[in-house]
């Protein structure tokens, strides 16, 4: 292990949820499981700064992130929500929009090419967002913030609308390079089986109402 990713103090979200005490791994595979409502994909949206705690503490290797400059902290944990948002052009614009908004060169054609494989899109570079499927646009906004190579990427459900051998293929594909960059995985997931055959580190969250 490389040290801790995330840790929480007596964290709670809305004066509502409120979460053990959790400790996440550097350069692990962390799966977070737990029933609906439970509070999983909230506490994903706390790590990265776009919620806020009403009370306790976060602390990202080590620093409080409410210290932290929160655009900073975005650009190092990426997080992929269930709510893909992708402009309404092709996969290369994106992509490029993407990148433009981060100040950086965007990618080659060759390059998105391979990230698109990563998460088995098959799609030319043209392919207009808007003429696809929830899945395939979930993949493809996976794709991209895989692209921009953060420390750590947090994933929602990310599988959710593949079946169960293309879940496996695109799950895979994204743990074996996470691991060869030394990127942080941290995945909300309901899906057993995924979580037993990857994650090294298996958190199961459950809520109290104060």
């Amino acid at each position: 292990m490389q040290g801790t990713l995330f840790s929480t103090e007596n964290l709670c979200f809305n004066n509502k949820i409120q979460y053990d005490d959790i400790t996440i791994p550097k350069g692990e595979i962390t799966f977070i499981s737990g029933e609906s409502g439970m509070g999983k994909s909230t506490l994903l949206k706390l790590f990265n700064g776009v919620l806020t705690p009403s009370r306790g503490r976060i602390l990202y290797e080590g620093r409080d992130i409410i210290e932290l400059d929160t655009i900073t902290l975005r650009k190092e944990i990426s997080l992929v929500s269930q709510e893909v948002f992708l402009f309404d052009s092709t996969i290369k614009d994106n992509f490029k929009q993407f990148y433009e908004y981060r100040d950086q060169t965007p990618p080659t054609d060759d390059q998105i090419r391979k990230f698109l494989t990563l998460c088995s899109i098959s799609f030319p570079l043209d392919k207009d967002c808007t003429t696809m499927s929830g899945g395939e646009r979930q993949r493809v906004y996976i794709a991209i913030f895989l692209s921009l190579l953060p420390n750590a990427i947090m994933l929602d459900e990310p599988t959710s609308a593949l079946d169960d051998k293309n879940s496996d293929i695109v799950m895979g594909n994204i743990i074996m390079f996470c691991k060869k960059n030394n990127i942080s995985v941290i995945v909300v997931s309901h899906d057993k089986v995924l979580a037993d055959r990857y994650a090294e580190n298996h958190l199961e969250i459950g809520k109290s109402v104060v």
